[in-house]
């Protein structure tokens, strides 16, 4: 149970149990139903496990020579203990992750099809960012957007199952900039992971554009996510200050080459935190919006 527990991540379960009970609660008006519970619940934890542990399975190669692994980052197991525990975290991700996916696909079988089509899509972005063959991690600039969709993606679905106008103005500059936000992380988390993934034979957007062209574009990515964030309607707009801290946070490793790579380490850890600073200004901003 610990090395399950431990491939799911928990530190990182609200990043996206949070954007679909927000989006759920703020397009339905505030009702909160069994849709809603499970739906977070679902995201909450074994959506995490199934993100985080195929990953585990497939990259424990290149985890083995990362040393920031076996930790808040990742779970690593001893290699005597690798094919028992990697055969007990694929189980326990089908196990958590089936039922859960059963009910809210009958959910949405009542008319709801392309939220239905939405959480597939999700689901099968999961699952190609690590499975064999598909590994769209290796594929630069497809790892950065599919990375992205794995935190958008429950948020889109939650409007998608609401039935909310994707068009608006409250909806899709939140969208695009969440979408630029999760690229920029991504790209700078590969960062720090630079030459571990050449070693094990892993490509990234990091390793083809190298460390300080990643750092560049992430910093820019962003800014980019702050100046889409101005679009939305008072008091909305002031989420356009929340990417800020993000793009300082990537910029202060300016300077950062391929050879020190792992210096970067500091501001993923920095960004791990600032993900839980942000949370509560985003809540209240969303308590803020509902009021008006």
């Amino acid at each position: 149970m610990r090395q399950v527990l431990a491939a799911s991540r928990p530190f990182s379960w609200i990043n996206t149990a949070f954007p679909f009970a927000a989006a759920y609660l703020m397009a339905a008006g505030g009702r909160v139903d069994a849709t809603l519970v499970v739906g977070t619940l679902f995201f909450l934890g074994p959506y995490n496990l199934l993100m985080y542990g195929v990953n585990d399975v497939f990259d424990y190669a290149s985890d083995l020579r990362n040393p920031r692994k076996g930790g808040i980052e990742g779970g690593l197991v001893a290699p005597a203990e690798a094919a028992a525990a990697h055969r007990r975290i694929l189980v326990a991700c089908a196990v958590t992750t089936l039922p859960f996916v059963a009910w809210l696909v009958t959910v949405g079988s009542g008319g709801a099809v392309a939220a239905n089509l939405t959480l597939l899509g999700v689901l099968f972005l999961v699952v190609a960012y690590s499975a064999p063959v598909l590994r769209f991690k290796e594929r630069p600039v497809l790892d950065s957007a599919t990375s992205a969709m794995h935190f958008v993606g429950p948020a889109l679905y939650a409007l998608v199952l609401v039935g909310a106008d994707l068009g608006a103005r409250t909806v899709w500059p939140v969208l695009v900039a969440f979408t630029a936000w999760g690229m920029g992380s991504h790209a700078f988390g590969a960062v720090q992971d630079v030459r571990a993934d050449r070693e094990g034979g892993i490509a990234s957007v990091a390793t083809v554009l190298g460390a300080h062209a990643t750092v560049v574009a992430s910093t820019v990515a962003y800014v980019l996510a702050a100046a889409v964030l101005l679009a939305v309607p008072w008091p909305g707009w002031l989420a356009a200050l929340l990417p800020l801290p993000y793009a300082a946070n990537a910029a202060a490793f300016w300077s950062v080459r391929d050879e020190d790579c792992e210096r970067a380490n500091r501001g993923w850890r920095r960004f791990l935190w600032l993900n839980l600073v942000t949370g509560f200004l985003v809540t209240m901003l969303l308590i803020a919006t509902a009021r008006t």
